[in-house]
């Protein structure tokens, strides 16, 4: 991000390339600059109609068919865009099977079109500086038109509690996201903005589980199908779950296991950080060829900074670390991999569900209520799966430690609230402004497409909309930061709205997390994963790192820099607290240290973005 040229574009307008691959499109009269991904010029249907879009339309081999393939000029998805909204209109968003974020420059209309795929799979940041509208597909693209760089104190409230920003706010005040399943017009210096996609939890009480088991094995098929569709060869991460096992399985049996190539990483410190074990039992069981990566506390020195700079800004936890190397890995052999991402949140994945209902089974235990509709699972039918929480003590100890058998929308948040564990490092004074994270995040849980009755809907649904996008954030950038694609089957609307159907027993049957899933697809897991109890998600052992001396000079370098110190959220004097945390799931210290590396690969290089414009007069 060092040049910018000015070449000519359509209709005299100025098109700014600059060497990292940020192309805009700046029309005069209406003051838009769009700022797209390199190898995405603006595309003409010659009607009027001008797109830049970064994504792929898996469906689009179906609708150039519709649209009649005589109209079209190449075999390109981007024209199949352009040719459905001069079809439909705003309702092409309809029609398209993908991840995607476009802006189409309307001539007739006068204005611009944008929109994101329902997920969040593909980007969307937008910024309005001195009535001008700016939009790209990194929020770094973004920052040279700010006045300065400051943070979102909003924001930062949200980072520090969940980790994430809700609602569409990033950690750059100035710089906002158009919400997954949204649409936005510009026109007239007016923006508005609208969803076209919800998810609804209506539940199927008409059909039994093997109707949902049968059923849900063809979606999950045809997705991984048209997933796969590709002119050069496609790989697949393979975690040593089953999400993940599930769609590489399925994917090398489509294209040839010979010549399927499947990527995974691991920690040499142990089972807990190593899982690739059942990442090689997959691969034997379909005769995959597996390419595994040893991480070390070197390449974490070597590589943070390059990680959040891609991220954009801080988000979730440490995964985006090791992410970085397995697609750095990946990118070597394959330019298209598919990833297992959005199981746990469709399916219900997460520990911390268990957690939850073992509560709720105690309270309704107790209360003589547990066949009052509220309860999806007995403490009788619970305990024997309460293995999986042998590494959550802690997270059991603070969860249990004030307000039991409260609301349940206060018990969720109070599972996955991180604040607590800030106290002593966090200046919460600072950040006094009025905002609540918890009204934002209470909207979200108890919305109004969620049924009252089902805590489990309710839990997935949050995780659904907040924590998802905050993942494909992760995934996106990390596979694009090596220019690789990364697609995900289990993200495909078809398959998603077909779950929300699903009863919550289905689903969460005596307390085993994805049970449907897992009954449905066993076929294609070994039976190591299908058994599995002890799935942790790639945990990074950061801690370990410091603790025994191969992170403990970076990280103490980090924290007490003269500009660290001076941050006025930190308590820097209890800064070193963080370092001295036993917890070796704890994400206080990664909470901590990614935001400081923000502050210096962003803010503290403020004059360098400057640069970018007045250095060529722009």
């Amino acid at each position: 991000m060092n040049d910018l040229q000015r070449h000519r574009g359509p209709d005299d307008e100025g098109v700014w390339i600059h060497e990292k691959g940020f192309v805009g499109l700046a029309h005069r009269r209406l003051s838009i600059i769009d700022l797209s991904p390199a190898g995405h010029q603006p595309m003409t249907d010659r009607a009027g109609n001008w797109i830049t879009f970064n994504g792929e339309i898996y469906n689009y081999v179906e609708l150039r068919s519709e649209l009649g393939s005589e109209n079209f000029r190449s075999t390109s998805d981007t024209e199949v865009i352009l040719q459905a909204y001069q079809k439909w209109g705003e309702d092409c968003l309809q029609h398209l099977r993908g991840m995607f974020s476009f802006c189409i420059w309307d001539e007739r209309r006068r204005q611009l079109f944008c929109a994101r795929d329902r997920f969040g799979m593909k980007p969307f940041y937008y910024a309005v500086t001195n009535n001008v509208f700016y939009c790209a597909s990194e929020a770094k693209a973004l920052i040279p038109f700010l006045p300065s760089i400051e943070t979102n104190t909003d924001a930062l409230k949200d980072y520090l509690i969940f980790q994430l920003c809700l609602d569409g706010k990033t950690l750059f005040k100035g710089v906002n996201e158009l919400l997954p399943g949204h649409r936005m017009v510009v026109k007239d210096g007016a923006i508005k903005t609208a969803r076209y996609w919800e998810i609804y939890y209506r539940q199927d009480f008409d059909h039994t589980r093997k109707y949902f088991e049968e059923h849900l094995q063809e979606l999950i098929y045809d997705s991984v199908r048209v997933h796969s569709r590709s002119d050069v060869p496609v790989g697949a991460y393979v975690s040593g779950g089953v999400d993940s096992g599930i769609v590489a399985s399925i994917a090398a049996k489509n294209r040839n296991a010979k010549d399927f190539f499947a990527f995974t990483g691991k920690f040499a410190m142990g089972e807990l950080y190593d899982e690739s074990a059942y990442a090689r039992a997959l691969a034997e069981k379909h005769n995959i060829t597996l390419h595994e990566k040893n991480i070390s506390s070197k390449d974490f020195i070597d590589t943070i900074g390059k990680v959040i700079y891609h991220l954009d800004y801080p988000v979730a936890g440490p995964g985006s670390f090791p992410q970085y190397h397995v697609s750095e890995l990946a990118a070597r052999h394959r330019k298209v991999v598919l990833g297992g991402q959005g199981g746990d949140e469709i399916f219900g994945g997460y520990v911390r569900y268990l957690i939850a209902y073992f509560e709720q089974c105690i309270q309704g235990a107790i209360n003589g209520s547990l066949h009052n509709g509220n309860f999806i699972v007995t403490y009788e039918s619970i305990i024997p799966n309460l293995i999986a929480l042998q590494n959550y003590k802690p997270l059991l100890k603070e969860f249990w430690r004030d307000g039991m058998f409260d609301d349940i929308d206060k018990r969720y948040f109070r599972l996955i609230n991180r604040a607590p564990d800030l106290a002593g490092e966090i200046n919460w004074k600072e950040l006094e402004n009025g905002y609540s994270p918890f009204e934002t995040y209470q909207s979200i849980f108890n919305g109004r497409n969620v049924g009252k009755e089902s805590y489990f809907d309710k839990m997935t649904h949050f995780d659904f909309k907040t924590l998802l996008p905050g993942l494909l954030q992760v995934e996106d950038r990390m596979s694009m930061a090596h220019s690789l694609e990364s697609r995900l089957p289990f993200l495909d609307h078809p398959v998603v709205e077909f779950a929300a159907t699903m009863p919550s027993d289905i689903k969460f049957k005596d307390g085993t997390l994805k049970k449907v899933l897992i009954d449905a697809m066993k076929a294609e897991l070994p039976d190591v994963i299908v058994n599995r109890k002890n799935k942790m998600g790639f945990p990074v052992p950061l801690n370990e790192w410091v603790e025994n001396g191969e992170l403990g000079t970076f990280v103490n370098d980090i924290f007490h820099s003269a500009k660290a110190q001076s941050r006025s959220y930190f308590n820097a004097k209890n800064i070193d607290s963080a370092l001295a945390t036993k917890s070796k799931f704890g994400r206080k210290l990664w909470g901590l240290l990614s935001l400081e590396i923000w502050h210096q690969e962003f803010h503290d290089k403020e004059m360098h973005f400057k640069r970018l414009l007045t250095d060529r007069g722009v």
